[in-house]
């Protein structure tokens, strides 16, 4: 388990966001101490779900041009390239990408990988843990880095399960969604 990827999974499992989404689509990702207010859970369609994996490469190669620390600032013209790809790929909007990215991704934080089962965030989390406490290759300070991060995304734990429609569909799309995600996740 890499850094990296511990850190994707430690942020979607504690924001309840799997899929990174557009940086002036959900701005102050990065408070993890205050407790997350619920994004409001859209009920997902298939035809959404492939607009949001044919959207990422593309929202990704836009948001990797921002300078680091931008995310506050929103530039209009990176904000309208951002709401033309989300239109070119089928919502109305980049609200509405924003909205079924965080439904899908909520779904994804509770998805055992293994599995691919639905077991809930906690238990992901927990499992990671596991696996990062098992991890003999990886160095103590970076264990303990990544201990604590995922200790913090198993503090907030309250929030609702997703419908059971969205389970199916997420964990139907499961591979596809989660090799996007990876791809987006990349180098650390």
């Amino acid at each position: 388990m890499t850094r990296a990827t511990i850190r994707l999974a430690v942020a979607a499992t504690a924001l309840g966001l799997a899929l990174p989404l557009p940086a002036f689509a959900a701005p102050n990702q990065v408070a993890q101490t205050d407790p997350v207010p619920q994004a409001k859970e859209v009920a997902l369609t298939q035809k959404q779900i492939d607009g949001v994996i044919a959207a990422q490469p593309q929202m990704q190669a836009i948001e990797s041009k921002l300078p680091q620390g931008a995310e506050d600032k929103p530039d209009p013209k990176i904000e309208a390239k951002l709401e033309g790809v989300a239109k070119k790929n089928g919502f109305s909007g980049l609200g509405e990408y924003s909205d079924v990215s965080s439904s899908i991704g909520v779904v994804m934080a509770g998805i055992d990988p293994e599995t691919k089962s639905y077991v809930g965030p906690q238990a992901v989390i927990k499992k990671q843990m596991a696996q990062v406490k098992a991890d003999t290759s990886m160095p103590p300070k970076e264990k303990k880095e990544a201990l604590d991060e995922l200790s913090a995304a198993l503090q907030p734990g309250n929030a609702p399960k997703p419908s059971q429609n969205n389970i199916d569909l997420v964990t139907k799309n499961f591979d596809k969604l989660n090799s996007s995600m990876q791809q987006q996740g990349g180098a650390d």
